[in-house]
């Protein structure tokens, strides 16, 4: 699901990511899952970001990501970055060590009880002006 929502706010404005996330955990916009979708539904929220249709609305990895923006946004604003221009520059979401438990099960047996946690990692840019390019038209006449 992580993976699915980091990939969802990969190049946009701070300000538009913020406000996405937001939008997922009140049910308004949908993450399209493009990869991890096996068994996933389909929704008409999710069409609207270019995808197949398939979406759902991951209130955790919403929430963790949102709270990593924000403290991003601050330690920008300490370091004296215009946050207007920010944008997501790079989020990356790797496999983390599992922790494992275990459950008991009927007749004696024991299964594994494992959790799946990630390590998310975030780059805020600021946005560069673009540079005007000056074009020098060349005429040239064949008599």
């Amino acid at each position: 699901n992580t993976r699915e929502t980091a990939f969802a706010i990969r190049k946009l404005p701070l300000i538009k990511a913020k406000r996405y996330l937001e939008d997922v955990l009140a049910h308004k916009q949908a993450i399209p899952f493009r990869r991890f979708c096996r068994g996933v539904g389909r929704t008409a929220q999710a069409k609207n970001r270019h995808s197949n249709g398939q979406g759902r609305w991951p209130a955790k990895s919403a929430k963790f990501i949102l709270d990593l923006l924000k403290n991003a946004e601050s330690n920008a604003e300490v370091k004296g970055l215009d946050v207007d221009a920010l944008y997501v520059s790079h989020i990356q979401v790797n496999q983390a060590q599992k922790q494992r438990r275990r459950t008991y099960r009927a007749h004696g047996r024991i299964n594994p009880y494992m959790s799946s946690p990630c390590h998310i990692e975030l780059i805020l840019s600021e946005k560069e002006e673009a540079v005007r390019k000056e074009v020098f038209l060349f005429a040239l006449f064949f008599f």
